[in-house]
């Protein structure tokens, strides 16, 4: 029996917060020829545990790994990662995405140890990375943006570490042949950033940061979007020629 033919180049983009959308990536995506099919569990819509599309892009939100008990759907969508890793499905992980990839393949989550990384740092590329399929052909180093609390503490076994930036190290790494975490948020604008200034926070030092990271994100917006485009692009790419290689597969099985 031959399975059913692989449909057109399409990503599942699971949207964990409401306020973390795909952002300046869904125009990109498009004018690649990849749609998108969202799915947002905070809405109740249920998680695939596999991947029936082309690729898979995991966004960020608000909440951790470990908010399980709050949200205990963070556990399915580890689950779909785990089977994005094993059929090689093109997978990008971004902030918590990327910490849920790590966690779903035996990376350790913790309460980052320098506070919050806020704003746009720079992002230097391993020379380990230097002919990585994703990010081994853009322009290193690189700014994009950047808030989040947890960090990614250890890698998970046996994944390549692919870039770093000066406060926090494991900013990009990858399991298994196609499957990239990236613990800064290349899809998001200026303006939706800005946004996430607005909740309240105690601790003066962390309004601090966040002040000074929205104003240096305004400050930088074009050259984010010089680094984050081309990165938007590439998977996009990467994932219809997974496609593509799928189908031509399936249409060499069906001649025999």
């Amino acid at each position: 029996m031959v399975d059913s033919p692989p449909q057109a180049p399409s990503v599942l983009v699971i949207q964990p917060d409401a306020d973390d959308p795909l952002d300046m990536f869904e125009d990109w995506f498009a004018d690649e020829g990849l749609t998108v099919q969202t799915v947002k569990p905070f809405e109740g819509q249920a998680i695939p545990q596999h991947v029936q599309t082309s690729g898979l892009v995991v966004l960020g939100g608000d909440m951790g790994v470990h908010d399980e008990g709050a949200h205990p759907w963070l556990l399915d969508i580890q689950i779909l990662l785990a089977d994005a890793v094993r059929s090689e499905a093109p997978t990008l992980g971004i902030c918590l995405g990327s910490q849920l990839l790590a966690a779903a393949c035996g990376g350790v989550i913790e309460l980052g140890s320098r506070g919050m990384e806020v704003g746009t740092p720079t992002i230097t590329l391993r020379p380990e990375a230097h002919d990585d399929e994703l990010l081994g052909d853009l322009v290193w180093p690189s700014i994009f943006p950047s808030m989040h609390r947890d960090e990614i503490r250890i890698l998970p076994p046996g994944a390549p570490w692919l870039a770093e930036s000066d406060m926090y190290k494991h900013q990009a790494f990858r399991v298994g042949r196609r499957a990239w975490g990236v613990q800064f948020h290349p899809e998001v604008s200026v303006g939706r950033f800005t946004s996430w200034s607005d909740h309240k926070e105690e601790d003066p030092t962390t309004v601090e940061r966040i002040d000074r990271g929205v104003s240096q994100y305004a400050a930088t917006a074009d050259q984010v979007k010089v680094h984050a485009e081309p990165l938007a692009r590439r998977f996009a790419q990467i994932t219809i020629q997974a496609a593509i290689t799928r189908l031509a597969s399936h249409q060499s099985q069906t001649r025999f």
